[in-house]
């Protein structure tokens, strides 16, 4: 059942482990065949040595229900359903403990946008959630936590997508990045590790340093993405 689509997740969550963005098992990737309401993601905590494709498990997005699999699904399987049921658009989701962006996670402070290499892939801040409450994390956590994004998400202003700024720091936990697919997110989650660890150097250059001009982040974001860009090929 949907063979292609669990193929398809298990070469993103090895993209992970090649980009050295997991240490261990601490990471997933998931995606939705929208036709059908089905995401392949990753079993919980099986290393990434002897992760297969057919370890991919099936999960139906609306009901949260397995669908098929021998292995548990990633532990965050909630998380990722309430972003796919929030949002249309999202096709693939992925969640890691990237040393920089959870270093900004812990701290609970958004990537502010600096530069170029920011705007090119997130259109403003890179926001951070709020802390959640001792019922949301005593209740259905992982759920909760994809509420919590998704209630943040719904506070920006400068855009109406999600896949304008496609990440978002949970406090205290660590980054969730998506894309139209499983490869997109994966490639989100390289760059926001990336620009994570660019902004740690340069906060410790000025702790003061100002966000980039909003012309030139306008122009850079939309020269990639929207109705009039030029950007590749």
């Amino acid at each position: 059942m949907l063979e292609r689509l669990k193929e398809r997740v298990y070469e993103a969550n090895m993209l992970l482990h090649e980009h050295n963005l997991v240490v261990l098992t601490w990471g997933n990737v998931s995606e939705l065949d929208a036709e059908t309401g089905i995401m392949a993601i990753k079993p919980s905590g099986v290393s990434y040595a002897s992760l297969t494709s057919d370890m991919m498990v099936l999960i139906d997005v609306k009901s949260g229900r397995k669908l098929e699999g021998k292995l548990n699904p990633s532990s965050d399987t909630a998380t990722h359903c309430e972003l796919y049921r929030a949002f249309e658009g999202i096709g693939g989701i992925t969640h890691t403990h990237s040393r920089w962006a959870t270093v900004f996670a812990q701290a609970g402070r958004g990537i502010p946008p600096l530069g170029t290499t920011h705007a090119d892939y997130f259109h403003g801040e890179i926001p951070c959630t709020r802390e959640m409450t001792a019922e949301e994390i005593a209740g259905d956590y992982e759920a909760e936590t994809g509420k919590v994004i998704a209630e943040t998400l719904s506070r920006r202003v400068l855009t109406d997508t999600p896949l304008a700024t496609p990440a978002a720091l949970v406090r205290s936990h660590g980054p969730f990045t998506w894309g139209k697919n499983a490869a997109e997110a994966v490639h989100n989650a390289v760059v926001l590790e990336e620009i994570a660890f660019m902004a740690w150097q340069n906060l410790l250059l000025d702790s003061d340093i100002s966000p980039m001009q909003k012309e030139l982040m306008d122009r850079h974001f939309f020269r990639k993405h929207g109705e009039n860009a030029y950007y590749g090929q």
